[in-house]
């Protein structure tokens, strides 16, 4: 296909003299003179190769060729403002898309209120959200298939990426309801050191193993490991068949199951940290935005 070579001006000019059918008023909503008006009418008639407009004494009006132009003129000239008016937005942070991976606990802390209030301020920004793991994440970081990463007990050196903490929250241990230290409010990490546990695999959260592995280290034991579950959901569901117990985020205790009993550890001092990850040489002017909406909406 043969590749036109109108200038805008000319196209632009050509729909306004198409819309006033009168040189003087053209001219005068282009803001320019007559001469030039009519001058750029000649250029696009030479390149069509046919005349546009009959000019008649006191009459100017479209021709066969002209009136098959206009459509076409009017929607490269409205494609046009579109385009200029979304790269606008875009680069402005104020529409565009965006791609978010969290990690499944955070959807019952943080998630919900970060992207209501992402969306109250942004509504022409498209959310992509994904489900993912800590390390599933900051490996998405670096691939660029994700802009921002909210995970849980991010690496505490990883180039070209930059973390916030956005929350803190205790631990809890996860029983089956019919086990025997379900019966206190509170359970010290030391009474669990007969139990087998159900944990998530390290590939998928090193530091949040390592955090839960710690307390037990701390408390004089090395846990038994009987089942490795992906997901929360999947760790209590299990936690409730009796394969074993868990320490978990408190958020967990979110996750209604019959059969399982969340309690309070001792010491209560151990927490688990929730962080947003970005890349820091990120151009993105929404990776920003989101990052403000998340400062107010911790301040909320």
């Amino acid at each position: 296909m043969e590749r036109p070579e109108l200038p805008l001006p000319q196209l632009h000019a050509f729909a306004v003299l198409a819309e006033e059918l009168h040189f003087g008023r053209a001219a005068t909503r282009l803001g320019i003179a007559q001469p030039p008006l009519s001058q750029q009418i000649r250029r696009l008639e030479e390149k069509v190769g046919h005349a546009l407009f009959s000019r008649e004494p006191g009459r100017v009006a479209l021709t066969p060729a002209g009136r098959e132009l206009l459509p076409a003129a009017r929607r490269a000239l409205g494609d046009l403002a579109d385009g200029l008016a979304a790269a606008r937005a875009v680069g402005s942070g104020r529409a565009g898309c965006l791609r978010i991976g969290f990690a499944a606990s955070l959807a019952l802390t943080v998630l919900p209120g970060l992207l209501r209030t992402f969306r109250q301020r942004f509504p022409e920004v498209r959310l992509n959200i994904h489900e993912m793991t800590t390390a599933p994440q900051i490996a998405a970081l670096h691939d660029k298939t994700i802009d921002i990463g909210l995970l849980r007990e991010p690496p505490t050196d990883e180039p070209g990426l930059g973390f916030e903490t956005v929350l803190s929250e205790p631990f809890v241990a996860v029983l089956p309801s019919a086990h025997p230290l379900a019966a206190g409010r509170t359970v010290e990490t030391a009474q669990l050191a007969d139990s087998p546990f159900v944990l998530l695999p390290r590939e998928v959260g090193p530091g949040l193993y390592d955090r839960i592995t710690g307390l037990c280290t701390a408390a004089g034991f090395t846990p038994r490991v009987a089942q490795h579950a992906v997901e929360w959901q999947t760790v209590c569901a299990l936690v409730e068949t009796g394969l074993g117990v868990s320490l978990a985020p408190a958020s967990i205790r979110r996750i209604r199951l019959r059969g399982v009993a969340f309690r309070g550890l001792r010491p209560g001092t151990a927490r688990t940290r929730v962080a947003v990850a970005w890349r820091s040489d990120d151009p993105n002017p929404l990776v920003g935005q989101l990052l403000t909406a998340l400062g107010e909406d911790d301040r909320q």
